[in-house]
């Protein structure tokens, strides 16, 4: 029953591992011809829940910015497993840190101390305004963290009975029961009620909006003892249309924590880890955050989530809270084989340098097509928004320029998001604004651009 699930008409031998831990992507893996049935998407989907609406591409393998399909398709990969793959595919040194972290310990408790855990938070507490680190799996459980740490924050140092996190309408936090509430997007939430309490919501951007609900819930008469625990931003809203926090409303929540004792927490699952062109999206804004998280592009692919915080909201003690496979070595090697790129390759340089391409390309693109309402973003998270008139959406887009070679995810149902790696090159970028402008010219007229 297995064997129908094969990607392709080969299986991949693997070579035993001392022969992999220093050498190239291409040698680690040897394709050996089989009869092995060709992939079944019906099988596929016989055992698979349903929880995602997948485009029939199957990939087979990728290196740097390309992936291939099974049937030996190229595609320039702009989505980077959505603002994840942020060293490309088969990056030699990921390749090499994992494979050799394998051979001595992938695995082992917390109840041990794991250096490789400890040398990643170092890491991450130098390039932040934080403190301290407590390792995860997924964005989503960074957030769950944060939550459960404000909460206990507002418990023990604040003297709240019932502490309420703000955050932004059309924010997205992540899939469990909470994050799904404190994501400002009711969609996520149907069916899943009832939802976790203790959350309140404020339109993105609407620094009277943010004012009147932090007086709202603090000083009000009848208020049965609620208190502001935090509030929790994305520095740039992903999911929400790549639109970016203005440094108004950031410093304006700052502003009310500082006066309340209130956490402010940054979301930086897609943000963070240099995509903005800085370290850390908040950094965009001027102001330092008491607690952010991480996830996506911190280990490149494999699985690993952070939650950080500043030593005065270090509030949690043994037992409070803790992950079976948070910070694990081998997610950890990932994790420090990232770091270390951005030393190597000055990677935050070339966020910037290609992201001011990529940005000047696309306000070219819109200006000459007349359908493209808003280019927006930082960096190397970019987005555009197309205009009502022009008669198609982002999903006519993506699809349109998958079938030419290039892979890309919506952001909303009239943003297409380009989240490339970040070792992307000059001439990737180049080769994605002919792919994206001749797509918008297909599946609409050329104005003029007079």
């Amino acid at each position: 029953m297995l064997t129908s699930l094969l990607p392709t008409t080969m299986t991949m031998t693997m070579l035993p591992l001392w022969q992999t831990a220093h050498t190239r992507a291409p040698a680690a893996v040897m394709a050996v011809e089989t009869a092995a049935p060709a992939f079944s998407p019906a099988e596929f989907d016989s055992v698979v829940m349903g929880t995602y609406g997948r485009f029939s591409l199957v990939v087979s393998h990728g290196r740097g910015c390309y992936l291939w399909d099974a049937d030996g398709k190229k595609y320039l990969d702009f989505a980077a497993g959505i603002s994840t793959c942020c060293l490309g595919h088969a990056d030699e040194r990921l390749i090499n840190a994992v494979n050799t972290q394998m051979q001595k310990v992938h695995h082992v408790s917390n109840l041990y101390y794991i250096p490789q855990q400890g040398e990643l938070a170092r890491k991450l507490v130098d390039s932040s305004c934080a403190d301290r680190a407590f390792f995860c799996n997924s964005g989503a459980e960074a957030n769950e963290a944060a939550i459960k740490l404000a909460r206990k924050h507002a418990a023990t140092v604040l003297g709240a009975k019932q502490p309420v996190i703000i955050t932004a309408l059309n924010s997205f936090h992540g899939r469990t029961l909470t994050t799904i509430t404190a994501t400002g997007q009711p969609k996520y939430q149907q069916g899943f009620g009832p939802l976790t309490p203790g959350f309140e919501y404020v339109p993105y951007n609407d620094v009277d909006a943010l004012r009147k609900l932090v007086r709202k819930i603090n000083g009000g008469l009848f208020n049965r003892g609620r208190k502001l625990a935090a509030i929790m931003l994305e520095p740039l809203q992903g999911e929400g249309g790549i639109t970016p926090a203005t440094q108004e409303f950031f410093q304006a929540a700052r502003e009310l924590c500082d006066e309340s004792g209130a956490l402010l927490m940054a979301d930086e699952v897609q943000t963070g880890m240099g995509r903005s062109g800085d370290f850390w999206g908040y950094m965009k804004h001027g102001v330092e955050v008491d607690v952010l998280t991480t996830a996506k592009a911190l280990g490149g692919g494999v699985p690993i989530g952070a939650m950080l915080c500043k030593e005065k909201a270090n509030v949690f003690k043994p037992g409070d809270h803790a992950s079976t496979f948070g910070g694990n070595p081998l997610a950890c090697a990932a994790g420090l084989a990232v770091m270390d790129a951005f030393d190597q390759d000055a990677l935050l340089d070339n966020v910037r340098a290609r992201g001011e391409q990529l940005r000047a390309g696309l306000e070219l693109l819109a200006a000459s097509t007349g359908m493209v309402r808003e280019v927006r973003g930082w960096g190397l998270i970019m987005g555009i928004e197309l205009t009502e008139e022009c008669g198609f959406l982002a999903a006519d887009v993506v699809a349109k320029l998958m079938s030419a070679g290039m892979l890309t995810v919506p952001a909303g149902a009239r943003v297409v998001r380009f989240v490339p790696p970040l070792v992307v090159s000059e001439q990737e970028i180049t080769e994605a604004l002919e792919m994206v402008g001749s797509a918008l010219k297909e599946l609409g007229p050329v104005a003029s651009s007079s």
